[in-house]
């Protein structure tokens, strides 16, 4: 398939699941900023700094027997 027609059907594909999507409220309507989204990022860094920097070597704490 051309690329310009794979780009024109999947414009027009989101079009149409953005429309649905407000149909049935599925759409965020403001940006998430309660609790929870902040604790779930907030590990998430932590698990990224926890993480070995460089990815042949492994650290003494996830060291198995």
């Amino acid at each position: 398939m051309h690329s310009d027609t794979h780009l024109l059907l999947h414009s027009l594909r989101s079009t149409e699941l953005r429309q649905h999507a407000t149909e049935f409220h599925l759409a965020p309507t403001t940006p998430r900023a309660g609790l929870r989204t902040r604790l779930g990022w907030g590990l998430v860094e932590l698990g990224l700094r926890i993480l070995p920097r460089h990815p042949g070597r492994i650290s003494v704490a996830t060291r198995t027997a």
